[in-house]
């Protein structure tokens, strides 16, 4: 049996537009709020203290049918050794035979797809005529959020950066500039800066267990699309549990990770407190709100995995990319 090996420069050199990812993206939301995703939440092994492996499984059905799994972790102190914060591989299995297809890099999927899925979720609960984005935290994540929402927001004009790490910030501004040579980059001096005044505020900075959360409410707009990346780490709880809606993009993982794992305490919404994930609102059985201050935690999900995965697989058999393995 032959499969198909992608490394990460040759995923990278297919050149693939966020827009294509955003789109796919959306419609393995759709079909998971259509009850046609089987995907288990997230398991894990924790090595050291804020690090973890998570093995992500599943199954789109519907006109996708379609079956992966990423094997990725995330070590927050790889950063001060010059390394990837984000490391991993996906599989795509054949969903008729369970065959394994290919075996992929997964840092640019995982990169990808969750900026992709930020776009959806501002596409549907962002105001319109947004424009002013905040990105807190400017590595891997903050520049895939940006670029990606963007996409689907022309109308953003300014873009207020927040990082700790100066360097990164410089890096971040001369790298995404060019590529959006009508936003305005402002780079703030604190996080309090960073929000103030803006229409959607991202936050990209390390998963942790014990998080200092540093966004109160008082610093945002009354009418604010708040959507973290990084689980709790950023928002106050207030921010999240007092919103007029606050959404996920899974419920059952959402619950199913605060009620064993660490993460959504201390006052992070319950389950009576969410509105909808982004499944509900995609199939269009929930519909969207964009007035008031909307939340949104977006941890990462399968499905995006498998929907990017398998764009990629299909663009790289079109391109010639990747080499043959012999199992």
């Amino acid at each position: 049996m032959k499969v198909l090996w992608l490394s990460r420069k040759d995923v990278e050199d297919l050149g693939i537009p966020v827009r294509d990812v955003t789109e796919v993206v959306e419609s393995g939301f759709r079909l998971k709020g259509e009850g046609k995703v089987e995907m288990p939440a997230k398991i894990g092994i924790h090595t050291r203290k804020d690090c973890f492996i998570h093995a992500m499984p599943a199954y789109v059905g519907g006109d996708a049918d379609l079956a992966g799994m990423k094997w990725v972790s995330g070590y927050p102190p790889n950063q001060a050794k010059g390394l990837p914060y984000i490391t991993g591989i996906w599989c795509l299995n054949d969903s008729e035979t369970g065959f394994l297809k290919a075996i992929l890099d997964a840092s640019w999927i995982t990169a990808w797809r969750t900026g992709s899925a930020s776009a959806v979720c501002a596409r549907h609960l962002a105001s319109p005529e947004a424009r002013t984005l905040a990105v807190v935290g400017l590595g891997v994540q903050g520049r895939t959020n940006f670029a990606a929402i963007k996409d689907v927001l022309p109308s953003i004009s300014r873009a207020q950066v927040y990082d700790a790490f100066p360097e990164q910030t410089k890096r971040f501004v001369a790298d995404m500039a060019p590529g959006a040579p009508d936003v305005e980059f402002v780079v703030a001096p604190d996080v309090q800066s960073c929000v103030r005044d803006a229409d959607i505020v991202v936050t990209c900075t390390p998963i942790v267990a014990d998080p200092q959360r540093f966004i109160p409410v008082d610093w945002l707009k009354k009418d604010v699309l708040c959507i973290s990346v990084d689980y709790d780490a950023a928002f106050e709880a207030p921010v999240m549990k007092d919103a007029r809606i606050f959404v996920c993009d899974d419920r059952h993982q959402y619950l199913w990770t605060q009620e064993h794992g660490v993460y959504f305490q201390k006052g992070y919404p319950q389950e009576a407190d969410l509105y909808a994930d982004m499944g509900d609102i995609c199939a269009g059985t929930k519909p969207p709100v964009r007035e008031g201050r909307r939340a949104a935690v977006l941890m990462g999900i399968a499905s995006h995995d498998v929907m990017t995965g398998h764009l990629i697989w299909r663009k790289a058999i079109e391109a010639g990319k990747g080499i043959e393995l012999e199992l």
